[in-house]
């Protein structure tokens, strides 16, 4: 099977062009079914603090992705913010697939970016969540967790396989993408697929650099700063079985996480 990272400039507040970037991109990409759909954070609006624009109160975002899964047969790694309070929301990753009922998944990202002015308008999440996907266990995160690898020990020790990742990331940092990126599918020996946007918004610029990560931190894929989708094939043995030669993660003493 194969993941399908899709990369875009994301227009900003615009859910409805957002969508059709979307369904476009991944028209072009001829995704298989049972395969992994991985879209950017907050891919309908881009990182806004406009909560009253951004939350997905009418359910047209989750409306997008399951169709999407339905019409590509594929699971949809997609985002959106949801309510936590009258003048609160979350940043969500939210997890659809056409043969289980739609949503397996939300994860609320666990760390707001306050560098970013981020929790101004959106609360912390406080647990972990997981998928399955290619007999692989998945733990989604979200942008600014990448800078936090205590979140994806505690994900291996879960079972994680996967991670999963959609990002607003800004190009004055791209070097911190990629290098923490490979750090976290070095030192938890699991697959990496992290996507990034491209292009700008009212106050960023951002690069891009979507890239998927094997085990040992090898690249599978890599893109610039284009419009683009990035797909690769993923074999679950390829963890497996370098865990098996190489048990690293048997030797964690450190457990209160």
């Amino acid at each position: 099977m194969k993941a399908h990272l899709v990369q875009y400039d994301i227009v900003w507040e615009d859910k409805g062009s957002n969508y059709a970037k979307v369904r476009s991109l991944v028209e072009g990409a001829e995704p298989g079914r049972g395969d992994l759909i991985v879209l950017p954070e907050l891919f309908d609006v881009g990182f806004t603090l406009n909560i009253d624009v951004a939350c997905d109160e009418d359910g047209s975002t989750l409306g997008f992705l399951r169709t999407l899964a339905e019409n590509t047969g594929c699971t949809v790694h997609g985002s959106r913010a949801m309510r936590s309070g009258p003048d609160r929301a979350v940043n969500c990753a939210t997890i659809v697939a056409p043969d289980r009922g739609g949503l397996v998944c939300e994860y609320s990202k666990i760390h707001p970016f306050s560098f970013g002015r981020e929790p101004e308008s959106y609360d912390g999440g406080e647990s972990l969540g997981s998928y399955e996907w290619n007999s692989m266990r998945v733990c989604p995160c979200v942008c600014y967790d990448l800078r936090f690898p205590e979140l994806f020990r505690k994900g291996v020790r879960e079972g994680a396989e996967v991670f999963v990742y959609g990002a607003n990331w800004p190009d004055a940092r791209q070097e911190h993408w990629r290098t923490l990126s490979v750090a976290r599918a070095i030192e938890n020996q699991v697959f990496v697929f992290a996507v990034n946007r491209c292009g700008s918004d009212p106050h960023l610029s951002y690069a891009g650099g979507s890239i998927a990560l094997g085990p040992k931190g090898e690249v599978l894929g890599e893109l610039g700063s284009e419009e683009a989708v990035l797909s690769v094939e993923v074999d679950p043995d390829r963890v497996r079985s370098w865990r098996e030669v190489f048990p690293c993660l048997r030797d964690i003493t450190i457990t209160a996480i």
